[in-house]
């Protein structure tokens, strides 16, 4: 029989309540999707709760949660469910038009890019933390965040010239 070390409830709770946006907002940015991504948010912190991991810091348990929810959202991307699905309009609201505007338009980013720039933007992750965090070269998240600016810069520019 395998024993898992169990975090006790105010462990957990106390991790849940400082992740818990990270997670969610990356599982939405992978999944453009509330519903998806509260799956998905459930089944991350299932893992950190029954996993027997030990961390560092707190820095190391959230770049822990990071890893684990970049790779359920790419699981949940390749299943076959998934793939057969329709998404549904869901609307997130908001006070005001302008954030409204801008997470339109980092919505309508490609994938990759939406990920870059939610850690770089949202999260305050360095480049160099991301490339370890997507298990990629720097290089690349260079090119991609530069290459998502420049999309976003075009977006808005436009969005506000139709007003």
């Amino acid at each position: 029989m395998i024993e898992y070390q169990l975090y006790t409830e105010d462990d957990f709770m106390q991790a849940y309540q400082a992740y818990k946006n990270t997670v969610f907002g990356i599982a939405l940015n992978y999944t453009k999707n509330k519903e998806d991504a509260n799956d998905i948010l459930q089944e991350v912190f299932t893992k950190f709760y029954l996993s027997d991991k030990t961390f560092n810091c707190e820095e190391h348990k959230k770049a822990w949660l990071i890893r684990v929810t970049v790779n359920a959202c790419k699981k949940h991307l390749l299943s076959s469910w998934w793939k057969r699905t329709v998404p549904l309009d869901n609307t997130i609201p908001f006070e005001n038009e302008a954030d409204f505007a801008l997470i339109e338009a980092v919505m309508s980013l490609p994938r990759s890019y939406r990920i870059v720039v939610h850690l770089y933007y949202y999260e305050g992750y360095k480049i160099s933390e991301i490339a370890d965090l997507l298990d990629d070269k720097e290089s690349t998240i260079k090119v991609r965040l530069m290459r998502a600016r420049k999309k976003l810069k075009h977006k808005l520019k436009e969005d506000w010239k139709d007003e």
